[in-house]
């Protein structure tokens, strides 16, 4: 065992709160990602390896509606499960009739740190069964954390759907305060099920985010999934996505908005595992003022995937001289009967375009405004649900209403 005295702040703070077992010893060996490896080069924790982590207090019910009622409205009818500093809230939780909630755990993936500190300090998330053939309808998972202290919460979920199956997931991360969320979702698709996973990450201006997926599909499933990073000063999604049967489907869109100084960092690792399946992303980002982002995205063939159909496309949009993107899309194939293609694209504004809409009367502001939202069209258009795209709509029009009146 380390002396805890000679780890990291956040570290000591992680793991004399940590359970025992291989993930504690993980943490407590390794600590937090350090930018010499290759999958976190561009993501520095330095900032948060600093401090120390409590763990966040209990709130009140008047105190839980207030803050569903701040910051995510959506979520205040229909079927919902709320969690409130790291706390299932049952009195505000609404669930169909024909999911069942329990079953086992959220596993380790013992080379991935952020599952590995998920696992540490795992809190009992959303353990939900979509029985076969049941069609679910929306579900609003809503993670919020409010704090004056710097406070952790790490929410382990697990969603499995039967064969037939659907489901669509209205993920809402948000909060008050300083903290950091390190959620871990573990994602199951039997045969022929769908997954729609719509996940808007909006914590607030302090918070850090760090959030992990797992995805496990098989033969003619779907999981489907959109993310749009709004809030936090420093965030990663990163998801991990395995096609284990044929025919089976994966789509990890998204949308990053950025201002400021803020961090935002996308990583996929998506496996093709079997024949005929097909995999799509599709990132958009849009940074001004000092902010950075980063995409790193992996399409990994196997040689029995042949027929495989894999697209991947990173686009930026720099607003701000000081913005900075990194792109890093990868293939790694294996088959000899594939099409895979990537694509990255970085730009800023088009000058003769902005002119078009001034000369024709349109104040500056409102043609930046519409420029902008051409530049994401293709990404959100991809949630075709329309209750969905209402909601992304509206969150992307404040957000952009807050930073150009």
């Amino acid at each position: 065992m380390s002396d805890i005295a000679a780890l990291s702040p956040a570290v000591a703070s992680f793991v004399a709160r940590a359970h025992e077992g291989e993930a504690r010893a993980l943490l407590e060996r390794e600590g937090l990602p350090q930018r010499r490896l290759e999958a976190w080069r561009y993501t520095p924790l330095r900032d948060i390896d600093k401090t120390g982590f409590e763990a966040p207090r209990a709130v009140s019910l008047g105190e839980a509606e207030a803050l569903v009622a701040r910051l995510a409205p959506e979520a205040r009818t229909g079927h919902r499960i709320v969690f409130i500093n790291g706390v299932v809230v049952d009195a505000l939780t609404r669930l169909p009739e024909a999911v069942s909630l329990g079953g086992a755990g959220v596993p380790l993936v013992a080379d991935r740190p952020l599952s590995v500190l998920n696992a540490a300090l795992q809190q009992p998330g959303l353990m939900l069964h979509v029985p076969e053939g049941v069609e679910a309808g929306q579900i609003c998972l809503v993670s919020l954390v409010t704090s004056e202290a710097p406070v952790s919460t790490h929410l382990a979920h697990r969603v499995a759907l039967g064969a037939g199956a659907s489901l669509t997931l209205l993920d809402i991360q948000s909060g008050e305060g300083r903290y950091l969320a390190n959620p871990s979702l573990a994602v199951t698709v039997a045969e022929g099920a769908h997954l729609t996973h719509l996940r808007v990450q909006q914590d607030a201006a302090e918070a850090t985010n760090l959030a992990f997926v797992a995805a496990d599909v098989v033969e003619n499933g779907t999981y489907d999934s959109f993310t749009l990073t709004l809030g936090a000063r420093l965030s990663r999604h990163e998801v991990l996505a395995h096609l284990g049967g044929k025919h089976a489907t994966v789509h990890v869109n998204a949308a990053q908005l950025l201002a400021e100084s803020q961090h935002a960092d996308l990583t996929s690792v998506i496996t093709h595992a079997a024949p005929d399946c097909n995999s799509r992303q599709t990132v958009k980002n849009v940074l001004m003022d000092a902010s950075h982002g980063v995409f790193q995205g992996k399409i990994f063939v196997d040689r029995i995937a042949q027929k495989t159909d894999g697209y991947q496309m990173n686009q930026a949009l720099l607003l701000s001289e000081k913005a900075q993107i990194d792109s890093k899309p990868e293939l790694e194939i294996y088959a000899d009967d594939v099409k895979c293609s990537h694509g990255a694209t970085v730009g800023a504004l088009d000058d003769e375009q902005l002119f078009y809409l001034r000369a024709r009367g349109i104040p500056h502001a409102e043609a930046r405004a519409m420029l902008v939202r051409a530049f994401l069209l293709d990404a959100l258009s991809l949630v075709t649900d329309e209750t969905a795209h209402a909601l992304l709509d509206q969150r992307v029009d404040a957000w952009w209403q807050k930073r150009e009146g």
